[in-house]
């Protein structure tokens, strides 16, 4: 098939599923019961994104985390799924996104592991906010994707 046929059928798929319709899913987060920052942190995702944000409380989370292969030593308090990646707790949303729209090769996910001080959901009024860093994990690596 020649090239310029090939494109103009790309085109007239792109026409016909607008972007929008493709990145409408709503996001996904399963968090430990009950917990409050984690529902901050959703209604920030939700205000950014523009995507209803699904809460799933699950007492069994840690099979969730194995499941989206997240490392132990990185946990927190929710994960989440957005368009197919990982994200392991308060990880900011321009993070969030910078790593969605880039897909950096070999990155299934972020994590901010803990609950750091300041950070998205986690805000606190007259409460100093702690450094923390956002880690960028995939098959058998890591590294620092962002510090705050």
């Amino acid at each position: 098939m020649p090239m310029n046929r090939l494109r103009l059928i790309a085109a007239a798929f792109a026409f016909a599923v607008p972007a929008a319709a493709i990145a409408a899913d709503p996001v996904l987060m399963h968090r430990d019961p009950g917990c409050p920052c984690c529902e901050k942190w959703a209604q920030q995702v939700k205000a950014q994104f523009g995507r209803a944000v699904r809460i799933v409380d699950d007492a069994e989370r840690q099979a969730f985390m194995k499941q989206r292969r997240v490392p132990a030593d990185l946990a927190s308090c929710h994960t989440a799924i957005i368009d197919g990646m990982t994200f392991e707790g308060h990880v900011p949303i321009a993070d969030m996104k910078r790593a969605l729209a880039t897909r950096p090769k070999g990155v299934s996910g972020l994590a901010v592991p803990g609950m750091p001080m300041g950070s998205p959901g986690m805000e606190m009024p007259g409460m100093k906010a702690d450094h923390f860093e956002v880690v960028a994990f995939g098959p058998g690596r890591r590294r620092v994707f962002a510090r705050h």
